[in-house]
């Protein structure tokens, strides 16, 4: 399995207890529909993308996405989310060739 690069950004940058901030996951994935064909040996590439992203907070799930191959390559997913306080925000993805990986990160409101 392979780790991909991967990343969570939090608009605004400073926040408070009971806000709403935009939540981005990025990751760099190929998201590969299986119609494209290998411009070496001409025989199509296998499909190979998301089918699925949770979100949690303090390891309780609270948005699961379904998707699917028609995503552009390095997909970005954004949320809406009311911090409840302080703790750790993490990101898991699943793939349709069982890969799985995760990002986390620390959510510190101000105040």
């Amino acid at each position: 399995m392979e780790t991909r690069k991967s990343l969570i950004k939090i608009k605004p940058k400073k926040y408070t207890t009971g806000d709403v901030v935009q939540v981005s996951f990025m990751v760099m994935h190929p998201m590969d529909t299986g119609m494209r064909k290998d411009k070496k040996t001409g025989k199509l590439i296998p499909a190979h993308y998301i089918n699925e992203v949770n979100f949690t907070f303090n390891d309780t799930s609270f948005t699961t996405m379904k998707t699917w191959e028609s995503l552009s390559t390095n997909p970005v997913f954004t949320i809406n989310f009311k911090v409840p306080g302080p703790g750790e925000l993490k990101v898991v993805y699943k793939d349709n060739q069982g890969e799985v990986n995760e990002k986390s990160k620390k959510i510190k409101p101000k105040g």
